[in-house]
Parts: C-alpha cells; sequence; structure tokens
C-alpha cells in the first residue's frame, strides 16, 4: 500500500483554483501508484476560520464530483478539506472519496479556542480501510493531542493521517508529538501540511513520514508543493513534487 500526503499552498476563499491544484496532486499521486492521497486541513477553501460560513458546503456538493471522477477512473482513495455545513453549525471537515463507493466526512472532533466561535465539532471517529490496513485521519489540533491517537488505536487504526495546517512554533511540537504517537500504538504517521499564508500565520509545510518505532522517513521542504509518499510494504518514504524530480530523504 501507498499512501500520500498532499503539500499545497491554498488561495484562501479561491475553490476552484484551489481544487485545479488537487487535480495535479491527484495525478502525481496516481503516477506513484498510490492508493491513497490527502490534503492539509481545509484544503480546498484554505484555513480562513472567518470565511468558513459562506464557504461551508456538503460531501453532495456537484463541485466536488471531479474529485470522485478522479477517484473512481484511478482506484486511489482521495482526502480533501472544506468546511461542512451540519445542522448544528459548520464543521471543520475533511471529505473522503471511495472509488465507486459514498463519499464518507469526517469531521474534527476536538477544536483549538481560536476555532470556536466559527466551528462546531464532529462527534465520530471514522476508519478508513485501504488494501486491508486501517487508517485514522486526524485533524490539525486533535492530531496533537494524545486522547485522540488513543481512541484511533482503540478502533484498530494502524495508519495516523495528520491533515494540519500549521505555522512554524505548532509544527516544532507536531514534530516531537507524531513520532510519540508512533512508538506509543507501534503505528505509521503521515503529515500533510500546507505552505503559505493562512488566517493570521504562515503555514511551514514540512509534510512528513514516521514508522512506527517514531523515526522519520522523509519530509518535504517548507516551500515545496507536492507529495511525500509512504510505502508500507516496504517501510520507506520519498518525496515527489510538482515542480522538479522525486527524492527520498533522510
Amino acid at each position: 500500500m501507498r499512501l500520500c500526503a498532499a503539500q499545497i499552498r491554498p488561495v484562501m476563499g479561491d475553490i476552484a483554483r484551489n481544487a485545479a491544484r488537487h487535480f495535479e496532486i491527484v495525478d502525481l499521486a496516481v503516477a506513484c501508484h498510490a492508493d491513497l492521497v490527502f490534503f492539509p486541513e481545509l484544503s480546498l477553501t484554505g484555513y480562513a476560520p472567518p470565511l468558513a460560513t459562506s464557504l461551508a458546503s456538503s460531501a453532495a456538493d456537484p463541485c466536488l464530483n471531479a474529485l470522485q471522477q478522479r477517484s473512481d477512473a484511478h482506484n486511489i482513495v482521495i482526502g480533501a478539506g472544506l468546511p461542512i455545513a451540519a445542522d448544528s453549525g459548520v464543521q471543520i471537515g475533511m471529505v473522503w472519496f471511495v472509488p465507486d463507493a459514498p463519499r464518507r466526512v469526517y469531521a474534527k472532533q476536538q477544536l483549538h479556542v481560536d476555532e470556536m466561535s466559527c466551528f462546531v465539532p464532529g462527534s465520530e471517529q471514522i476508519i478508513l480501510e485501504v488494501a486491508g490496513w486501517r487508517l485514522a485521519p486526524a485533524l490539525c489540533y486533535e492530531s496533537l493531542q494524545m486522547n485522540h491517537a488513543d481512541g484511533a488505536a482503540r478502533l484498530g487504526a494502524e495508519v495516523y493521517l495528520a491533515s494540519v495546517a500549521k505555522p512554524a512554533g505548532n509544527l516544532a511540537k507536531a514534530m516531537l508529538h507524531y513520532p510519540a504517537v508512533a512508538r506509543r500504538h507501534a503505528m505509521y504517521v503521515i503529515m500533510a501540511n500546507c505552505t503559505g499564508p493562512c488566517d493570521d500565520f504562515v503555514s511551514v509545510g514540512q509534510s512528513a513520514v514516521w514508522n512506527s518505532r517514531g523515526e522519520r522517513l522523509a519530509h518535504m521542504g517548507s516551500d515545496s508543493e507536492g507529495v511525500v509518499m509512504l510505502d508500507v510494504d516496504s517501510g520507506t518514504a520519498s518525496v515527489h513534487e510538482i515542480a522538479g524530480g522525486s527524492r527520498t530523504r533522510e
């Protein structure tokens, strides 16, 4: 099984432009023979909580059909982030496109205090099953709370998919926390971070993969766009950029 964490530079509020970048990244993941690719937090809209209400949508939105078509055509699971309109308010969501199957939605369960004025939390952890493996998505702040990973592990997760939007300070914390998650639960951890301006901070990329011993296998730079890919069968990881070639880090 091959999993890709995407790193992109989203444009705040420009869904059409961001979707076009998603298509490029999906094509790159397909070229890498990936089984799954997932994007940073709120990747389709950019991380901009004040815009969430005006940009909120649903998994059934026709504007998402092109991602479903790519999932079906290339037999690849795709996870893309956007605000989701729920009965109780707007959630930080990730829509999962599964080949020839209904779309699934994961909504962030643990919100940062700064998000509580714009969003409401989700209530259920989902588990994705891909090529016989069990994968648990986590969205930014909650992925730095060990109790979230503990809950995923109790559900049988073997891979932890952290979709984030993190500036330098929070990323430094993540670089210590994710190896601890990996060692605690003997699971792979793969992080997709965006790069460039977000709400009131600058996200610094460095999307990465850790093995079940907490060893970082590969990571991207701060400014590049592309994917970091984990090959679970071989236990190796590599970086593939949109502009330029691919290389293995560390």
